[in-house]
């Protein structure tokens, strides 16, 4: 059942929104087309948003989301089609004009400046900050906002020192402040643990209350939008394929209009005897860039066909993790031994060599090179066996037998083996970087964030290899920020906050309330 750990409180008042009436029609886009060469990006999208409404936008990685957003948002202009607002036809030339219009947007990549207050990053820019600023006024206006739609944030504290959550309110906060009536939001719970996420959609749904129009763009979260939208709009290869009220939806007829195909929502875990340890992880101590402990003191322990599932919200010490264990980041104290051999301070290539596979958070930036081919990509997991370099010199047939093979069984879509990773979608190069590493078989796969961005077509395809990999007997960890998806792969869960485990429990105990509280830190179990 979607987000049922919530409560039954929560679903009372998730009940509310259904029954608000619809409002009049605030924005109305009519046959929206933008071409980028020979490619239509939105193919005459009509979109009707009303006041008062969670309107939700639905669609895969390369459906027409972002181009849609960004030329409602004023970021790019259509070929074709017209934007009505309150009846009146407009034309945004700029974001600074589509705000003046009372249009506002959340990017999911933050916009903020770390250094400055929460207060100073809300008021930044706002015609209000001219020559004569007065600080008290303005934070009484936002202290106003905030009671209204039950926000709650530190207005002094750093932005750097906020939470996730925190911040995506500082974001919302920024675009009421200069006026939004109409806030399209960017994915806006892919960051945020479960309590923060029941948190901003009660505010959303307040402020739905209060005649504003909210329209979250949304990839994969479907039960988030069963749940708090009214109606939902579904995009496929640039078209609306679908627009209906939520409350005649289910996930797989969400799921099945934004891919075309029936698609498995809830992956069953298979049930694997496990084998011998196969890493061992004892007292880690990790710094991160600042010099602070990022890791401290966690043991653990993965065994043969096991997943160990690690839950936390961003920024809690999970990537440093990774990184140590990978070998990018150098351990403080603590040990790591991969089948009874440590490799604590072992170099990369030794790691990858004994059976460690890395799945970096980061598909572009780490794990890939965005102007190499998807061959020499392929070989950066290669490159030193014998059977593809000798003598210093590459076999190049070798190298792109291997990679059509898998760009064939990891259905890549592509314009062929050399085609540089920086034209494929983000979905298709996490499949070309998991093919790279499951196609050596590695005994310790380490998968951080495999799923995060991708539609829920790619996720499935993802999700559905790392549980191959588990009946094959490798060891995982699974590093996510999507609680589903954790309690649906892993057969322990690990929740980590501010470094250190608050719990491991296993997956037949666990619950999204209790993973939940652990991964917010409001509670602890005996580890």
């Amino acid at each position: 059942m979607p987000l049922s750990a919530q409560g039954e409180s929560d679903e009372r008042s998730v009940g509310a929104a259904r029954e608000r009436s619809a409002g009049r029609v605030v924005l109305e886009a009519r046959g929206i087309t933008k071409r980028f060469g020979t490619v239509v990006a939105n193919d005459h999208i009509d979109l009707t948003v009303r006041a008062g409404e969670l309107h939700a936008v639905l669609g895969e990685n390369g459906a027409g989301k972002t181009t849609l957003m960004r030329i409602l948002f004023g970021e790019l202009q259509p070929d074709e089609g017209e934007i009505y607002l309150d009846g009146q036809r407009v034309r945004f030339r700029s974001p600074r004009d589509a705000l003046r219009h009372g249009i506002g947007m959340v990017h999911q990549e933050r916009k903020l400046i770390p250094a400055h207050t929460a207060l100073e990053n809300i008021i930044l820019g706002h015609p209000k900050t001219g020559a004569i600023l007065n600080l008290r006024e303005a934070e009484r206006e936002v202290s106003a906002l905030c009671e209204r739609y039950g926000f709650r944030v530190p207005l002094h504290a750093k932005v750097w020192q906020l939470s996730e959550g925190e911040k995506q309110i500082v974001e919302i906060l920024k675009e009421l402040y200069h006026g939004a009536r109409i806030l399209i939001l960017d994915e806006p719970t892919s960051v945020l643990s479960p309590p923060e996420i029941v948190k901003l959609l009660e505010s959303l749904t307040r402020m739905a209350k209060e005649d504003l129009a909210v329209i979250p763009f949304i990839t994969h979260k479907l039960p988030v939008v069963l749940e708090h939208c009214d109606r939902v709009t579904i995009l496929r290869r640039g078209r609306v394929v679908a627009e209906m009220e939520t409350r005649h939806a289910t996930e797989q007829t969400l799921a099945a209009a934004m891919v075309g195909r029936e698609v498995v929502l809830q992956l069953e875990r298979v049930e694997v005897p496990l084998g011998d340890p196969i890493v061992r992880v004892q007292d880690l101590w990790v710094r991160d860039d600042r010099g602070l402990f990022a890791v401290q003191g966690l043991s653990f322990e993965i065994r043969a066909g096991e997943i160990l599932g690690i839950a936390g919200v961003a920024g809690n010490g999970q990537e440093p993790l990774a990184e140590a264990l990978a070998g990018l980041r150098p351990v403080e104290r603590g040990t790591i031994t991969l089948d009874s051999i440590d490799i604590t301070h072992a170099p990369v290539l030794e790691r990858w060599r004994r059976g460690l596979g890395y799945i970096p958070t980061e598909r572009r930036e780490v794990g890939s090179i965005p102007t190499f081919s998807l061959v020499d990509n392929v070989l950066l997991n290669y490159h030193f066996e014998r059977e593809f370099s000798r003598w210093g010199i590459l076999a190049s047939g070798q190298a792109r037998e291997l990679t059509e093979r898998i760009l064939r069984e990891y259905s890549v879509v592509a314009a062929g083996p050399n085609a540089p990773a920086r034209s494929l979608s983000g979905g298709n190069l996490q499949k070309v970087i998991l093919g790279r590493v499951l196609s050596r078989k590695p005994r310790f796969l380490i998968a951080c964030l495999p799923t995060h961005g991708l539609d829920v077509g790619a996720a499935e395809f993802v999700q559905r290899k790392i549980l191959e990999a588990k009946q094959s007997g490798t060891a995982v960890l699974l590093i996510s920020e999507d609680l589903d998806e954790i309690l649906a792969l892993s057969d322990r869960i690990a929740a980590i906050y501010e470094g250190q485990f608050t719990g491991i429990v296993p997956a037949s105990e666990a619950s999204k309330e209790l993973v939940g509280e652990l991964m917010a830190g409001l509670r602890r179990e005996r580890v």
